[in-house]
């Protein structure tokens, strides 16, 4: 759960960011369903519950009610916790509270110095895939498609403030390295 993309890090970043967009909207959340969800929205990306079968949100949604069986998790709450995982990434349309403001935290890590830190953090320091052209290229990528995704009021106007940040960025990167030539 180190991952510098999808690791634990990630989870906490989401929980508290869902739960500052959440009160800034004054919606309020069950936080047993957003803690549960924002800890494991992610755990389908690791051994050993990945699957090459299945997108890592719809495998974690699967095999959530596994994880949570006998921990004392209310597991009437089970489905909310399913939903909230299944849709958390921006490309998917997220119902309910819980879901809404994951969705957008998660999307929200995407953007800014966070966004750049998470995308560089995956390039193969052996000079495999992704390189640093590539990473760039999906910076420009989440800069284009994420923030038309964001739900809530609070999201989008967080990602007014992160949107300036990742766009400088990636201008300065380009002066700096020939257009991503040398980089």
């Amino acid at each position: 759960m180190k991952h510098p993309a999808w690791g634990l890090s990630h989870s906490l970043r989401g929980y508290e960011l869902a739960k500052a967009l959440a009160a800034a909207d004054q919606v309020v959340l069950d936080d047993e369903v957003l803690y549960a969800a924002a800890y494991l929205h992610d755990v389908a990306a690791f051994a050993p519950f990945r699957s090459s079968f299945a997108n890592h949100q719809d495998e974690a949604a699967r095999i959530v009610e596994s994880l949570l069986a006998g921990t004392g998790f209310p597991m009437s709450k089970i489905e909310v916790v399913r939903g909230a995982i299944r849709t958390h990434m921006y490309d998917r349309e997220p119902v309910g509270p819980e879901a809404i403001y994951l969705h957008d935290a998660d999307a929200l890590d995407w953007l800014g110095a966070i966004g750049v830190a998470r995308v560089f953090g995956l390039v193969d320091p052996d000079g495999g895939s992704p390189d640093g052209p590539t990473a760039a290229k999906q910076l420009e990528e989440s800069l284009a498609t994420v923030p038309q995704r964001i739900v809530s009021k609070a999201g989008r106007a967080r990602a007014l403030q992160r949107v300036p940040v990742l766009e400088q960025f990636l201008r300065d990167l380009r002066a700096e390295s020939a257009d991503l030539r040398s980089l």
